[in-house]
């Protein structure tokens, strides 16, 4: 059975987090669908067990952090807030660029002040296509910066090649990644191996796809159908769980604004997959 815990820097975590993209509105702008569902899932998740919550400022923008606010107001000591920066939405909701150092210290301070933590226990430094190697390590300095001053405990990436990862790590010690990966998309395999062998906790985003058609659905292929009704548990469970068995430094993060698919995602920590099940979904996609 794979380890029920894993580690962001000195901080032991469960393996099966919460990520907080899902509560806004549609295409993670504005309010959440139901506003006391999004605030009853965030506190249903820490009532579980889950004590590592992703999240952004830039989603909503604002919105998740006020949600997460309000839901546990005060803090709990004992929850790992995560978030990321370098990135802003426009008002027709694009994704742009914020790497500069006033951005990036502006995030972290809006991420205090909405969720009311008084630290963060990791910052992502979120890259884009054209991200420079010197952006990239200004933006790191940047984030050191912040965690000698104590509002951040250590420093993560987000959306980098190996080469990219490599020069974090000879900048900061880095403590996370967070690239897209599942099952059905393992292109960044050799990321995930290379934050493996750093000691480097990988969380991968977009593990059951995703509403903007960046990611294969997992749930929708008929291998993975047959193995949850094989196993009598839901093929999102098989996808996520698959994840927990291919490496032990994998934390999750599935996100939602539904009860009910939180019970579900919180649950995929007691599945267990049988060798042959494993072998089969390995199959389905091979790194590249």
């Amino acid at each position: 059975m794979p380890a029920r815990t894993g580690t962001l820097g000195s901080t032991t975590v469960s393996r099966v987090g919460f990520g907080a993209m899902q509560l806004p509105g549609p295409g993670v702008m504005g309010p959440p669908r139901d506003h006391d569902e999004a605030v009853a899932v965030v506190r249903r998740a820490v009532e579980l067990g889950v004590d590592h919550v992703d999240t952004a400022s830039f989603y909503g923008p604002d919105v998740a952090n006020r949600l997460l606010g309000e839901a546990l107001s005060p803090w709990p000591q004992h929850v790992a807030l995560v978030s990321k920066v370098g990135a802003r939405r426009d008002e027709q909701g694009a994704w742009l660029a914020a790497l500069a150092p006033d951005d990036i210290r502006r995030s972290v301070e809006d991420d205090l002040r909405d969720t009311g933590a008084g630290r963060l226990t990791a910052v992502n430094l979120r890259l884009h296509d054209d991200t420079s190697d010197e952006v990239l390590r200004t933006g790191l300095r940047t984030l050191a910066g912040l965690v000698d001053e104590g509002l951040v405990g250590g420093v993560g990436v987000s959306t980098v090649d190996e080469r990219q990862l490599a020069l974090a790590c000879d900048e900061v010690d880095v403590v996370c990644v967070q690239n897209q990966y599942g099952l059905l998309d393992r292109s960044g395999e050799r990321v995930l191996e290379a934050a493996g062998e750093r000691g480097i906790a990988y969380v991968p985003y977009f593990p059951l796809g995703s509403a903007f058609g960046a990611a294969p659905r997992p749930a929708e292929h008929p291998t993975v159908q047959r193995v949850a009704a094989d196993l009598g548990v839901t093929p999102s469970q098989v996808a996520l769980a698959w994840l927990l068995h291919h490496a032990d430094h994998v934390l999750l993060i599935p996100g939602t604004s539904s009860l009910a698919h939180l019970e579900e995602n919180v649950a995929v920590r007691d599945v267990v997959l049988p060798d042959d099940a494993v072998a089969e979904l390995d199959a389905l996609a091979p790194p590249a």
